[in-house]
C-alpha cells in the first residue's frame, strides 16, 4: 500500500515527538544503586588492634560507601547485626580447586567435566566457611574464575595461577613411570600443569597461563610430598628458567610464587625475583633473615604440615615414601614458623587442603597458627589485609580494580562476615562457622542470613 506524502509527514512528525519525550527509547534507563546498611555491630577494620564499636556500615552496590555512628540512609535495606563483630570476608592463599583426593584423581578416576564439577562443590564450600576470595595456588581453574568474574557461576574471587609449571621429575609431573622424552600426560593436555625444561618453554608456558587470565604464576622450585618422581632434598629449576618466568610476570605487572622446602631451592628463587614462598618448612634461620630484608612473603601453611604430616599414616592415598616425606616436613615446620614470627614476615595462610577429609576445615589452617605463637590479631590479618597486600601484586592482572580487599573501609569491596562473637578474643570461633557466622556478604550480595 502506497502510503500518501502527507500521512508519511505526519507520522515522521509524531517519531520525532515521541522521541524527544523518550530518552529510554535510545538509552537504558539509569538504575538507582542500590544500597545495604548494616546496624548495631562492632567492627573489626582488618588491621586493627581493637573494635570500632556500636558502629554501621554502608553498603552501595558492590562497595563499602561509609563507616560510622549513626548513619541514614533512605530507601536502604537495613540489617540489624545485633551487636555481632564484622570482620572482612576471609582468603585463602593456597587453594587447588581442581585438585580432590590427591594429583591423579583427575586422570584416573574422572574426566574433566567431573572434576570441574567438584571443584564447583569445593567452591561452594568456601563460601560457606566465609572465604570470599581464594588465590588457587596451581591447576587448570582459569575458565571457571572467567565464568564466576563474568556471574555465570557462583563462587569465591578467583586468583588463578593457571597450570602449575615445573621441570621434568618436578613436582609437577604426573606422567608415568615409563614416559619417555617430550611425553605429554593427560593433566598436562588439559593445562593442569605444564612441563618445561629450558629457558624457551618456560617463557612460553608462563605467558600461555597469563594468556589465558592468570594472575600469578606458580612454580614449583623444589621437591615436594604428594608427588611421586621428586625426592624432598631436591632442587628444582634452574635459576636461568625462573629468570626467564620472573620477566615475563613483570613484564605483565605481575609476579611469581614458588612451591619451595629447604634453603638451597629458596634462595635460587629469591636469587631469581621471585615474591612469595609457599611451605618453606625446611629452611634455616638465616634464609628467613633474607626474606624478611628482600621484602618476600611466607605462605603458610599450618594443618598439613602440623597435623596431617603428624600423623602421615592417617592419608590413606599416600605410599610409604610420601609418608616418610610427610613427617621430615613436620619435624621442621614448627621451627620455622617461630623465626618467621621472630622476624616480623609478611605472612598469608592457605590450606593446601583438598578432599572431602579437609574441604569444610580451611578456617583451621589459621587457628593452628596459635599452637606456634602466633597472637589472634596476627592470624587474623594473615587471612585478611596481609593476604590483600600479597594479592595487589598482582597489578594489572588483577581482575578487582573497584576497591582493596581484606579490609573495611570507605571504597573497599563489600565482602564481610558478622560473626556471634568477637575472633580477635579467640579465632577458633572462625571454624564454627555454621553457628556463629550470621551474614556472610560477597560483593554487596548476602549470600548467608540467619539473623
Amino acid at each position: 500500500m502506497k502510503l500518501s506524502h502527507k500521512l508519511l509527514t505526519s507520522i515522521l512528525a509524531f517519531s520525532m515527538s515521541a522521541m524527544a519525550f523518550s530518552p529510554s527509547l535510545f538509552a537504558a534507563k539509569k538504575e538507582m544503586p542500590t544500597q545495604v546498611l548494616i546496624t548495631n555491630v562492632n567492627v573489626w577494620d582488618g588491621t586493627s588492634s581493637q573494635l570500632k564499636s556500636k558502629t554501621d556500615i554502608l553498603i552501595e552496590n558492590n562497595l563499602v560507601k561509609k563507616v560510622g555512628k549513626g548513619l541514614n540512609a533512605s530507601g536502604a535495606t537495613v540489617i540489624d547485626g545485633k551487636g555481632g563483630t564484622v570482620i572482612p570476608g576471609l582468603i585463602d592463599m593456597h587453594s587447588h580447586m581442581c585438585i580432590q583426593e590427591g594429583m591423579l584423581v583427575g586422570r584416573d578416576g574422572y574426566d574433566q567435566m567431573a572434576m570441574g564439577a567438584r571443584a564447583h562443590v569445593s567452591m561452594m564450600q568456601y563460601l560457606d566457611q566465609g572465604f570470599t576470595t581464594a588465590r588457587d595456588t596451581g591447576c587448570n581453574i582459569l575458565g571457571m574464575a572467567k565464568a564466576i568474574n563474568k556471574g555465570l557461576l557462583e563462587g569465591p574471587r578467583l586468583f588463578p595461577s593457571g597450570g602449575f609449571l615445573s621441570q621434568t621429575g618436578g613436582h609437577a609431573d604426573t606422567g608415568s613411570f615409563n614416559d619417555v622424552p617430550g611425553a605429554v600426560d593427560d593433566l598436562e593436555r588439559h593445562g593442569f600443569g605444564y612441563i618445561v625444561d629450558g629457558v624457551t618453554e618456560a617463557r612460553r608456558a608462563a605467558r600461555q597461563n597469563l594468556r589465558a587470565g592468570a594472575t600469578q604464576i606458580k612454580v614449583m622450585a623444589g621437591g615436594g610430598v604428594a608427588s611421586e618422581f621428586d625426592p624432598l632434598h631436591a632442587t628444582q629449576m634452574s635459576v636461568e628458567e625462573m629468570k626467564a618466568i620472573v620477566e615475563v610476570a613483570k613484564d605483565y605487572g605481575t609476579y611469581v610464587t614458588v612451591h619451595a622446602y629447604h634453603d638451597r631451592s629458596v634462595n635460587r628463587a629469591i636469587d631469581a625475583g621471585v615474591r612469595t614462598i609457599e611451605h618453606n618448612f625446611l629452611v634455616s634461620e638465616k634464609t628467613i633473615k633474607r626474606m624478611k630484608k628482600e621484602g618476600v612473603a611466607l605462605s603458610a601453611q599450618a594443618v598439613m604440615s602440623l597435623e596431617a604430616f603428624g600423623d602421615p599414616d592417617s592419608i590413606t592415598f599416600f605410599s610409604a615414601d610420601q609418608k616418610a616425606k610427610g613427617k621430615a616436613v613436620n619435624k621442621g615446620a614448627s621451627q620455622m614458623f617461630k623465626w618467621a614470627r621472630k622476624h616480623k614476615l609478611l605472612i598469608v595462610t592457605g590450606g593446601d587442603m583438598f578432599g572431602p577429609a579437609y574441604n569444610t576445615r580451611q578456617a583451621d589452617n589459621m587457628v593452628w597458627m596459635k599452637k606456634v605463637g602466633f597472637n589472634d590479631l596476627e592470624i587474623l590479618k594473615m587471612g585478611t589485609s596481609n593476604a590483600a597486600e600479597v594479592l595487589s601484586w598482582s597489578g594489572g592482572m588483577n581482575p578487582y580494580k573497584d576497591g582493596p580487599l581484606g579490609v573495611i573501609k570507605k571504597g573497599a569491596y563489600a565482602d564481610l562476615i558478622i560473626v556471634d562473637g568477637n575472633p580477635l578474643k579467640d579465632v577458633a570461633i572462625l571454624n564454627d562457622y555454621k553457628e556463629k557466622f550470621k551474614i556472610i556478604m560477597k560483593d554487596g550480595k548476602v549470600l548467608k542470613n540467619t539473623l
